[in-house]
């Protein structure tokens, strides 16, 4: 199912297994699209899902709050400068006139990290950082190389109305959990059946 216009800002998820515990959800994948791009696995079976679910539930309700210095720089500049601060320097450049710790702690502080998100969905080296300015919503994404450094040509730059933004996250795609539950509630009736 794909949520919002997939040439500017979309949501996709798709479910293969659906579980009645909360913790997993349902197996199958979670991706967004920025631009045309799509950022995480598309393919099936890639992920449980709860952890991308319940990260677009903690974005609306921090919606806001995601605020940087930098939320106006170069979205190259962001990328190589997010790389380095997460993951050292040899991944990157640190930001102009800011320690390593320094751009750490605002990047952890103001959760600008949206993907990958702590599962396997963004396990092909994607990366979405969400920041909040007045009425509008920033996303940088890119896609990391082999040697680590972000990938120019997956760079993507959106602004987004904020209402615009938050209404794709709060779309009918992520009460999903409730469509697993009967899911699975079917799906053992019918084992238990035969």
């Amino acid at each position: 199912m794909i949520v919002g216009n997939p040439s500017t800002f979309a949501l996709e998820s798709r479910v293969n297994k659906a579980f009645e515990r909360m913790s997993f959800r349902a197996l199958g994948s979670f991706t967004i699209l920025i631009d045309g791009q799509r950022y995480g696995v598309h393919e099936p079976n890639a992920t449980l899902l709860a952890v991308s679910l319940d990260e677009v539930q903690r974005r609306i309700h921090r919606r806001g709050t995601h605020l940087t210095p930098f939320t106006h720089a170069d979205p190259g500049v962001i990328a190589d400068a997010f790389r380095a601060a997460i993951y050292g320097k040899e991944y990157g450049t640190p930001y102009p006139g800011m320690t390593l710790e320094d751009l750490a702690n605002i990047v952890y502080s103001s959760r600008i990290t949206w993907a990958p998100d702590g599962d396997q969905a963004f396990d092909d080296g994607s990366y979405v950082l969400q920041f909040d300015s007045d009425h509008r919503v920033r996303l940088v994404a890119f896609k990391t190389r082999q040697d680590g450094h972000y990938d120019p040509p997956t760079l993507k730059d959106l602004w987004l109305e904020s209402e615009q933004f938050y209404g794709v996250l709060r779309s009918p795609i992520f009460p999903m959990h409730k469509k697993s539950k009967a899911i699975t509630r079917m799906s053992n009736r019918s084992t238990e059946d035969s």
